[in-house]
């Protein structure tokens, strides 16, 4: 009995040809068919999982593409890095924006975008006609801390759903009216991922370790670009995990910098990000002056916070398209989710 080897060719599409040479008798009939069969099932296979993952690639990409998102205050640093961000990521920034009083009927570019401003005139009409035209619109607010409240009543009026950047302004107001209108939103001072990290572990030690830097003397500076015109919402919120710990601080204790030229020569930030930086530390003495501990984080930029704002624009539209229970939302429950690029 002769043994003949069979040329099986197994590839893919758009893949090099392999050739391979299965053993099968001659005489046999039913060993050939069942050889060809084998070799059918193979080539199947392989395409089959090519075309799956290509599927499954562009599916996602059509997801982003199909995604519009409405930045306002686009003329602002922080806006533009997010309409940048938005369309690296394949996102679709809608032609209309909102902006303040001295923005109505300018035009910017970002890339081959064009958007046109409006001030602060019949903004609901405005917004509601670009809600109907775009249904699965989500609103990027990074406007004034004085415009937080009043745009976060216009956006849950409409119903639309919204990522708030903006700190400041009655932040129990702004969860109420969230909550009264049962509009979804993520709401968060701190966009930037790796800080939203940093701060959901002090969170934990505040949690488990209540009074564990009790007595302790706390010092707090943070510097940021000189239009930035209230506190730190992060120094905000890691201050509150220290309270929780034991230490006794007064949010007017912050020592809070805008000179540029005290950024430059104390704090030591780059000439070239005097317009956009945010440098934070924490520093703590204990009772006698024999310990200390500090945590400092610094951001040059703003690309981290429009990153981290794009991924909470696309976890948002995940929540509104299964109808999450949950309405309202924070930078911590977009890490969670774990689907970040």
């Amino acid at each position: 009995m002769s043994m003949a080897k069979l040329p099986v060719n197994i590839s893919a599409p758009h893949q090099h040809a392999v050739t391979s040479f299965v053993p099968c008798f001659t005489p046999s009939l039913s060993s050939i068919n069942t050889t060809k069969s084998f070799a059918t099932r193979q080539r199947i296979l392989v395409t089959v999982c090519s075309v799956s993952k290509m599927s499954i690639e562009s599916t996602k990409q059509y997801e982003n593409l199909a995604l519009p998102v409405m930045v306002n205050a686009p003329t602002g640093q922080m806006g533009r890095a997010v309409l940048e961000s938005a369309i690296s990521a394949g996102l679709h920034p809608v032609p209309i924006s909102l902006g303040g009083p001295d923005d109505e009927g300018k035009t910017i570019q970002v890339g081959e975008k064009e958007i046109k401003v409006h001030g602060t005139s019949d903004r609901e009409r405005i917004l509601s006609s670009i809600y109907e035209e775009y249904p699965t619109l989500v609103v990027v607010d990074y406007t004034v801390p004085s415009a937080v409240n009043e745009n976060a009543e216009l956006y849950c009026k409409v119903g639309v759903p919204f990522v708030m950047g903006t700190t400041g302004g009655d932040r129990e107001q702004l969860f109420k009216t969230v909550r009264d209108s049962n509009n979804y939103a993520v709401i968060s001072p701190q966009m930037g991922k790796q800080v939203v990290a940093f701060l959901a572990s002090l969170e934990i030690a505040a949690e488990q370790f209540p009074g564990a830097f009790a007595g302790y003397n706390l010092q707090v500076m943070e510097s940021h670009q000189a239009s930035k015109l209230d506190t730190s919402g992060t120094a905000k919120a890691v201050i509150s995990c220290f309270q929780k710990l034991g230490v006794s601080f007064d949010l007017e204790q912050v020592q809070k910098i805008r000179d540029p030229k005290t950024q430059v020569e104390m704090v030591g930030v780059p000439e070239e990000y005097l317009s956009g930086h945010a440098f934070h530390m924490y520093h703590l003495t204990s009772p006698d002056g024999t310990v200390t501990f500090e945590f400092q984080h610094n951001v040059c930029g703003r690309s981290i916070y429009a990153d981290g704002t794009v991924d909470a624009v696309l976890f948002l539209a995940k929540k509104v398209r299964s109808k999450a229970d949950k309405r309202i939302y924070d930078m911590i429950d977009v890490l969670r989710e774990g689907n970040m690029r």
